[in-house]
């Protein structure tokens, strides 16, 4: 079973497009969206969810106003303002709220309990592509990077369950946790990059997280015609730290349509920018037999 991770250093490079047409042309495989925050892979595929979880991750404060005695030391102690103590109770601010415990321990009352805190939700569908686990992590909500792991973990059941050969990961933008933990132990990172200074930037720092986690990272660069000379920047840099640039895709308004339509790229048209994704994805299929 190989597994295959597509990330970018920034958001709107094109990261989710090309997940979603290798999710088309790619067969006897399960797919999986880690972009947690903000998942939207189910937006081109379309699944129809078959369970749903909830995700739980940390804790958080419940106060009893029926034993608090508006002491103030809960609103006294907190170094992150969460508490706000009046005449009618002490209350949380749960956005605020850091899930430290303090003021359950301080509170002499014994009023504050710690509870498992509801973070979001994680999903298990079906698609006409394909099997896909996809997650939605509440608002201001953090451990998305357990998260991850969770939508990973169930990816990786389902295609041993099923005898599926692949696993397509549509990973976060960025560098951190989110991204550490959907690269780590994987066969292949694929980087979509754009020819901006911002995306040349973010290329390099995704990379190097890559390559410190011993995971194999190759490059695509989308629109690489709106600035040909940041495209052979890029192509310059990857040459002398031995990346492959695996492929390159025009500018073309045809992708925007197949957004609009809620298609992925290569069901929606058989033009140049559809055979780019084509090709691209034979050279990935050459990497990772």
């Amino acid at each position: 079973m190989k597994e295959i991770v597509i990330v970018s250093g920034k958001g709107g490079t094109g990261k989710t497009v090309i997940a979603g047409s290798f999710a088309v042309l790619a067969k006897n495989k399960v797919m999986g969206d880690c972009d947690v925050d903000a998942s939207n892979l189910y937006l081109l595929l379309h699944p129809q969810v078959k369970e749903k979880h909830d995700f739980y991750a940390g804790v958080i404060p419940e106060i009893d106003l029926t034993k608090c005695n508006q002491c103030g030391l809960c609103e006294e102690l907190c170094r992150y303002d969460a508490i706000t103590v009046s005449q009618d109770g002490a209350f949380v601010d749960y956005i605020s709220c850091e899930g430290c415990g303090l003021c359950g321990l301080a509170c002499p009352e014994k009023a504050v309990e710690m509870k498992e805190n509801l973070c979001g939700e994680w999903y298990i569908s079906e698609t006409q592509y394909g099997p896909l686990v996809y997650a939605r992590l509440g608002i201001a909500e953090e451990n998305s990077g357990i998260l991850v792991t969770t939508v990973r973990k169930n990816a990786r059941v389902i295609a041993e369950n099923r005898n599926l050969d692949l696993i397509i990961i549509d990973g976060p933008p960025g560098i951190g946790c989110p991204l550490i933990a959907s690269i780590t132990g994987a066969n292949l990172v694929v980087v979509v990059t754009e020819p901006t200074l911002s995306g040349i930037h973010d290329l390099e720092r995704v990379i190097e997280v890559s390559q410190h986690f011993n995971v194999e990272p190759v490059v695509i660069i989308n629109k690489f015609d709106i600035n040909l000379e940041n495209t052979s920047s890029i192509k310059e840099f990857c040459k002398e730290n031995s990346i492959s640039v695996i492929g390159r895709i025009h500018f073309d308004n045809i992708i925007t349509e197949a957004l609009v339509k809620g298609l992925p790229v290569v069901e929606h048209s058989d033009n140049k920018v559809t055979q780019e994704i084509k090709d691209i994805w034979q050279e990935i299929f050459k990497k990772i037999q």
